[in-house]
């Protein structure tokens, strides 16, 4: 450890470049309607989003298959991964625009984007042997404020190029990269696990523990991103408008950075009650958010935005408490690869769940649509709990 970085400097630089390296992510959705229009091809969000997550778990299944994040320095994998995302995400202005040009992009930005998130929260996991749920509660903060950031651009109304928010989001995930490859070298508690191990992924299958915890988690992703991508469209419907504007943007940021708060908020309640309790009383919550905006349609703005906003509390907070969760079901060799796998499982359901909501939109509202996200919570809080119980009764096998 460089001489005067403790736990807490390196928390707060990781921290500062997962916001920054994450900003990236949804940089496509926040100009999706200009794209839209400029292609002729009106109604391509779900498109971008999901070329974003297919890149993601493609990404996370290599790192996984690999054993990247735990056989290689994981301060370099988040640099050079830093300087790919951020190339291909530039390079959707420099290239002729067309949709296969602008996904095939897309999906590369979230390939490398897995050598980012997951790797994050790794040498996060690396600096902290108690109070883990505080620091991925921070963590996971940054990828909310970071993947609203975009928003936040588009809806100050400033008069710029679409570009720009490409431009804007790529310098930012450089910089980010390089905050971490500088300034933050490998924490006291990694152990490095050098050899390739082919059956790793099937051995970690076998972990009761991982599994009540992968299983929460994807109950909790089945939800978030869906809720994530068609916030704006809710907004417009809600509102009653027609088309997405700076309103709608500023108001997207707002929801979605409020999972910022709770997720460090959570994080910290957790040192008193536990990662467990958290997480499960989040994802209880942002259930009943599902099935309640059905009632609130025909309300005033401020019931339904407020609403909202507990929403996009609720469906974040959960989500670094069950990765501290996964952290702590295996051993130190193993968590990068269990967190990257876990991570890569998630995204897929995110993606399937996005296509799902997509295909609803022919013959449902898009309210009536969100109300099916109630699926991930309940089938994510029972067998979490199912698998829990079956790792109390039986000993912690690595």
């Amino acid at each position: 450890m460089k001489p005067g970085l403790n736990s807490r400097s390196a928390l707060i630089l990781i921290v500062i470049a997962q916001f920054l390296g994450t900003s990236l992510w949804f940089a496509g959705n926040a100009v999706a309607p200009e794209l839209g229009i400029l292609l002729g091809k009106p109604g391509i969000i779900s498109w971008i989003t999901s070329a974003v997550q297919l890149g993601f778990i493609a990404g996370t299944l290599v790192f996984a298959f690999l054993s990247i994040p735990d056989r290689f320095p994981p301060a370099k994998v988040f640099l050079y991964s830093a300087i790919l995302a951020s190339f291909f995400n530039i390079l959707i202005t420099i290239l002729p625009l067309n949709l296969a040009i602008i996904l095939t992009c897309r999906f590369l930005v979230g390939f490398f984007l897995a050598g980012i998130y997951p790797v994050g929260m790794k040498i996060a996991a690396d600096y902290f042997e108690k109070g883990l749920g505080a620091a991925l509660g921070f963590l996971v903060g940054a990828l909310a404020l970071g993947t609203a950031f975009p928003y936040l651009i588009k809806g100050l109304n400033l008069s710029f190029d679409w570009k720009i928010t490409f431009y804007v989001t790529s310098l930012l995930t450089l910089l980010g990269g390089l905050i971490i490859s500088f300034f933050v070298p490998s924490g006291p508690y990694r152990k490095s696990n050098l050899a390739f191990d082919i059956g790793l992924i099937p051995k970690l299958s076998k972990i009761k523990g991982l599994k009540s915890a992968a299983s929460g988690y994807f109950g909790h992703m089945w939800e978030m991103y869906t809720f994530w991508a068609f916030l704006p469209l809710v907004i417009v419907h809600l509102k009653g408008s027609e088309v997405s504007g700076s309103y709608e943007s500023l108001l997207t940021f707002f929801v979605i950075a409020a999972g910022a708060i709770s997720c460090a908020v959570g994080g910290l309640l957790s040192n008193r009650f536990g990662s467990r309790a958290v997480a499960t009383t989040a994802l209880i919550g942002s259930g009943i958010c599902c099935l309640t905006l059905i009632l609130v349609q025909e309300t005033t703005p401020e019931v339904w935005i407020s609403l909202l906003i507990l929403w996009g509390i609720l469906i974040t907070a959960d989500s670094p408490q069950f990765s501290t969760l996964v952290a702590q079901s295996v051993i130190p060799e193993y968590r990068g690869t269990a967190l990257t796998l876990v991570n890569s499982l998630g995204f897929f359901i995110s993606v399937v769940s996005i296509q799902f909501a997509q295909v609803l939109l022919n013959w449902f509202s898009i309210v009536e649509v969100l109300s099916f996200l109630v699926i991930g919570p309940i089938l994510g809080l029972s067998l979490f709990r199912l698998f829990y119980l079956k790792a109390k009764a039986s000993p912690k096998t690595y």
